[in-house]
């Protein structure tokens, strides 16, 4: 069945309105320029999948309170800083169809740009009291950064295998997905038990979120977004569909295309090496572990009591393994 984002997202309608005048509001400074940045950041309309996933959360379990909305606003802004950071990293000219922000105002207003927001997020929470946010908040930027540098050790050697795959990603990725969850549910109950159905389930989103987005960059639909085909693979990193072709393929295969990444990848090595990951199985091999991971999630969610907001989390775990972009 192909899941309808729009049908989600009007599930929460008048919450996401609500959030996202809080979001504007709680961007606002006494400074021009950001102020000037911040408008162009909120023109720029994302599917907001995890403010999305916080008020889903809170509604799984309980009801939206004024505390789901911080929670909402917190990780949106960490999520929005690391956007920025990473483009400054990546050099990146683009961002969801725009210029990204380093490309109009320069890295050193991005790197400045992306420290605001994460520092505008945390003094939120502490301004309110919301100490419990905090906790999980600021173990997730640790995962996300000790996952950002394992990857770069891992794309100095090409020597990325499976299991280190997982371990990136969800510290990477999973982890803030994790994050939105467990903040949702925290801003609406206390109970261990719904709380950790739904840290379970944000994680095994999460990592399925990345595999998927693996996959797409293989498969050429995410340059819809901005994002150039087979990028990963221009940037040396290895991700599980490569990573699974290489250790099925012969030897003497899998070192010559080791051995492409090395030298560089061109426009006719990355029609080579895409059609080596296809003959292997690894698109396949990944679609099918994404699913593996998106059952976990769907099974974390049996012990939280029926309800709409339950269904939409479903909904929503099988829109992650189907999206085209």
């Amino acid at each position: 069945m192909k899941i309808n984002l729009k049908a989600l997202i009007d599930f929460t309608e008048t919450e996401m309105k609500e959030f996202n005048g809080r979001f504007k509001l709680a961007l606002k400074s006494k400074v021009g320029l950001l102020d000037l940045i911040v408008g162009y950041i909120v023109r720029q309309k994302g599917k907001k999948i995890r403010p999305l996933l916080v008020i889903l959360s809170a509604k799984a379990v309980n009801q939206v309170e004024d505390r789901t909305y911080r929670g909402a606003i917190l990780v949106e802004m960490l999520h929005t800083a690391t956007l920025v950071h990473d483009d400054v990293v990546d050099n990146a000219e683009k961002r969801r169809g725009f210029p990204s922000i380093n490309a109009i105002w320069k890295n050193k207003i991005s790197v400045l740009m992306g420290d605001y927001l994460l520092a505008r997020g945390l003094m939120l929470s502490v301004e309110s009291g919301d100490y419990d946010f905090l906790n999980v908040i600021t173990d997730t930027v640790k995962r996300m950064s000790e996952g950002e540098l394992l990857q770069i050790s891992k794309t100095r050697k090409l020597n990325n295998d499976e299991a280190t795959y997982y371990r990136i990603i969800s510290d990477k990725t999973a982890s803030l997905i994790e994050t939105c969850c467990k903040i949702g549910a925290l801003s609406s109950t206390q109970n261990p038990e719904y709380l950790e159905a739904l840290r379970n389930y944000g994680e095994n989103v999460g990592m399925a979120f990345q595999i998927r987005d693996d996959i797409l960059d293989y498969t050429g639909k995410s340059s819809i977004i901005g994002k150039p085909e087979a990028g990963d693979l221009k940037e040396k990193k290895l991700t599980l569909p490569l990573i699974h072709a290489l250790s099925i393929a012969p030897k003497k295969d899998s070192d010559a295309v080791r051995k492409k990444i090395r030298q560089g990848i061109t426009d006719k090595s990355v029609n080579e090496v895409i059609q080596f990951i296809k003959y292997y199985g690894g698109i396949e091999y990944s679609q099918k572990i994404a699913e593996e991971f998106i059952s976990k999630a769907e099974s974390a969610l049996t012990v939280l009591p029926d309800s709409e907001a339950r269904e939409k989390l479903f909904l929503l775990a099988n829109y992650v393994i189907q999206r085209e972009k």
